[in-house]
């Protein structure tokens, strides 16, 4: 399971508007290319709040930064490999309460400044949805009453990347060992194979209709 956020067009965009004094700041200036343990990102503050399935959940999962504003790069990588279907679905519905507590402090300090609006609230804290994961399917039902609640808490960093026309799309790729039998969302695109499934949308199209982001694959 890979989570990437990319977000260059966004700082592309805030490039042309922030004043020189802000470009020519270290941390503005700061360069990271590494991968490290997500368990290692995290704050002590939190590490000692989390329960033992979600360390050994963090432990077991990678945090890859690459990062260089002065040439607009700015992309997050959350990777885990799930053991079975019950680690994944437990990944799923508890990565994003551990992600919206730290929200990659680390790395949001250094932009902030630059960004003028907190990505973090778009990174981390996305719970709406419900799984249900087996060895032979793959269920994702948005729950509208948690988005609603989402949309309320991010409603300030939404409209302003839309007025700045920073887009904002979004990626679903699965990738599977058997070829999939059924998938009921018409968006959802599937490969010749049937072993890949990909789902592309972008937040405007979601907030319309949310159910866009539903999916019921059986393989």
């Amino acid at each position: 399971m890979v989570y990437g956020f990319d977000m260059s067009r966004a700082i592309s965009v805030f490039k042309n508007i922030i004043s020189d004094s802000v470009r020519q700041t270290p941390q503005f200036s700061l360069v990271k290319d590494t991968t490290m343990s997500f368990l290692a990102a995290l704050p002590d503050s939190l590490e000692t709040g989390l329960t033992k399935d979600e360390l050994a959940l963090a432990a077991n999962s990678n945090l890859v930064i690459r990062m260089d504003l002065q040439k607009s790069i700015m992309k997050l990588n959350i990777t885990h490999i799930a053991k079975d279907a019950d680690d994944l679905k437990y990944y799923l519905e508890h990565l994003s309460k551990i992600s919206a507590n730290s929200s990659l402090d680390a790395v949001e300090k250094n932009t902030k400044q630059a960004r003028g609006y907190d990505t973090q609230q778009l990174l981390a804290g996305q719970d709406y949805y419900q799984y249900e994961v087996t060895p032979h399917k793959f269920y994702r039902i948005i729950d509208k009453i948690k988005f609603n609640a989402f949309l309320k808490k991010t409603q300030n960093t939404l409209v302003m990347a839309k007025a700045m026309l920073i887009d904002m799309p979004y990626k679903v790729i699965l990738n599977f060992a058997k070829p999939v039998k059924k998938v009921d969302n018409p968006r959802a695109i599937v490969s010749a194979d049937r072993r890949h499934v990909t789902l592309i949308t972008n937040m405007d199209d979601v907030i319309k209709d949310p159910t866009i982001m539903n999916l019921h694959i059986d393989f």
